[in-house]
């Protein structure tokens, strides 16, 4: 029995991922070329491009099975060893993680300048997390943090945990993000309870609430668009 596996050697050397990345640069690269760069080899029935493929294919959700893959996902496809599933978690991680990068002083001059700077973190979260980011007299971003992970209740989401975090950062203001899993963006009634009691909160304390952004799968939901706030 052959036991071995396709390797990019397999690839014609013009095709060759690896090669056309060095020559002409990462953007000219399919979104499987840049998988096979880190998956490296395949297995005994495809080559690594297509084993890209194919894990891009799974469902025909894309890249999105790549930012919500877990090791024992990847697992599940032939030629992804420990090593390899790892590696893939990384760089959907690591990917998360630059899109958060130099937040700080992003000007928000409409809600969709905060959907955007929260919505490649959050639309891919497996849980409901509730954030704000905190912004100065001027309305640039001071700092986004993490107020709670869970159902959205006034139990989970305190006014206190709130606003002690844009005391502490001494915000201007602040917006209300929180995402939906399901993708879908309609508030419900413990949504709007919450933002009229936490815009009750800091008018009391002087700290306006700007907007209530919920993300869902590329889109979002702006109370200050809908006129609830």
């Amino acid at each position: 029995m052959d036991n071995t596996n396709y390797t990019i050697k397999s690839i014609p050397a013009d095709d060759r991922p690896q090669e056309k990345l060095l020559k002409y640069g990462a953007n000219y690269l399919s979104n499987s070329e840049l998988i096979a760069v880190i998956l490296r080899t395949g297995n005994r029935e495809e080559n690594v491009v297509m084993l890209a493929q194919r894990i891009l294919n799974e469902d025909g959700k894309g890249l999105r099975n790549i930012a919500e893959g877990t090791v024992e996902k990847f697992k599940l496809f032939k030629g992804i060893n420990d090593v390899k599933a790892a590696q893939l978690v990384a760089v959907a991680e690591l990917s998360k993680r630059i899109s958060t990068l130099k937040i700080e002083k992003i000007k928000i001059s409409s809600p969709s300048d905060a959907a955007v700077v929260l919505m490649e973190e959050m639309r891919y979260y497996k849980k409901e997390y509730f954030k704000i980011i905190l912004l100065d007299t001027k309305n640039n971003i001071k700092k986004v943090s993490n107020i709670s992970v869970g159902s959205l209740n006034s139990s989970i989401v305190h006014p206190r945990e709130v606003f002690s975090e844009a005391v502490v950062n001494s915000a201007s203001s602040i917006i209300l993000v929180h995402n939906r899993p399901s993708g879908e963006t309609e508030p419900s009634r413990e949504d709007i309870a919450l933002t009229n009691r936490l815009d009750e909160c800091g008018k009391i304390l002087g700290i306006r609430i700007l907007d209530h952004i919920i993300i869902g799968d590329g889109v979002f939901y702006s109370f200050k668009e809908e006129g609830l706030l």
